[in-house]
């Protein structure tokens, strides 16, 4: 009875919170329409005329062998960037020692730009699959890291000793006492690095390989095709925000369930 309380007075937040995200969206689309009727569909084509392109693409089936391949690298560069961040972080933010030494190494690799990344991938590794998943793990792995870092240097000491002095079990201390600190930490460090993950995928591929999105939209480029590439930019701010909001944010919720 109480658990329906709860949900019926949360309802109403739930559902505003549902309603700013939509309305949030048809803002952005009714400024696109706006500026696609002020500078022509040449130079900016129209949402319905993209949604359009979008759905004649996804009957094409040299540009679903794109979009897969560009999935693949993106889940490859991420989960490998995410993996050996998070626990070099969590470690990094254990070990003063490996903290400080692993300090300059994140400088660097947080202040080389991605395109200099590219450059020398292309050298190292030629045109191909792995210049573009390197590119990716070298790009969103600090991101990772420093969250990791941060969740575990910020533990405060007050409750492992209140735990130590209860003598809770070291699994439930680390499960309802560290996880949830690091992880509001963690995890968004985890969405930018998606989202750098995204980006830098698409960039190298439209430098550095002959398929993918980023090819696609290379070649729509070169061939003044404005619809295909706003087009290809809507897929993948679409699958950047189905990959949030569908596959993270439920993590998100489970966790972070001690906030309620």
């Amino acid at each position: 009875m109480d658990a329906l309380i709860k949900i019926v007075k949360d309802f109403p937040a739930f559902l505003w919170r549902g309603w700013g995200a939509v309305a949030a969206i048809f803002l952005f689309i009714a400024i696109w329409d706006a500026g696609s009727q002020i500078y022509g569909d040449m130079i900016l084509p129209s949402p319905l005329q993209s949604f359009h392109t979008v759905v004649t693409l996804f009957h094409n089936n040299d540009f679903l062998a794109n979009l897969n391949l560009t999935i693949e690298r993106v889940a490859i560069g991420f989960g490998v960037s995410l993996v050996i961040g998070t626990v070099l972080g969590l470690i990094a933010g254990f070990f003063v020692t490996a903290s400080i030494t692993s300090r300059p190494i994140i400088t660097i690799l947080m202040g080389m730009p991605p395109i200099a990344w590219i450059v020398l991938a292309m050298i190292w590794f030629g045109m191909g699959n792995t210049t573009v998943e390197f590119t990716v793990v070298v790009a969103s792995l600090p991101i990772v890291f420093i969250g990791a870092l941060q969740g575990t240097r910020t533990l405060e000491d007050k409750f492992d000793e209140m735990a130590d002095t209860f003598k809770v079990p070291m699994l439930m201390k680390f499960t309802d006492i560290y996880l949830p600190h690091i992880f509001s930490y963690i995890f968004p460090a985890w969405v930018s690095a998606l989202g750098m993950a995204w980006k830098i995928v698409v960039m190298a591929e439209l430098l550095a390989a002959s398929d993918g999105i980023g090819a696609s939209l290379a070649m729509a480029r070169s061939q003044l095709d404005t619809d295909t590439a706003m087009a290809l930019v809507v897929v993948m701010v679409a699958l950047l925000m189905i990959a949030e909001y569908i596959f993270l944010e439920p993590i998100k919720q489970e966790v972070e369930k001690w906030r309620d």
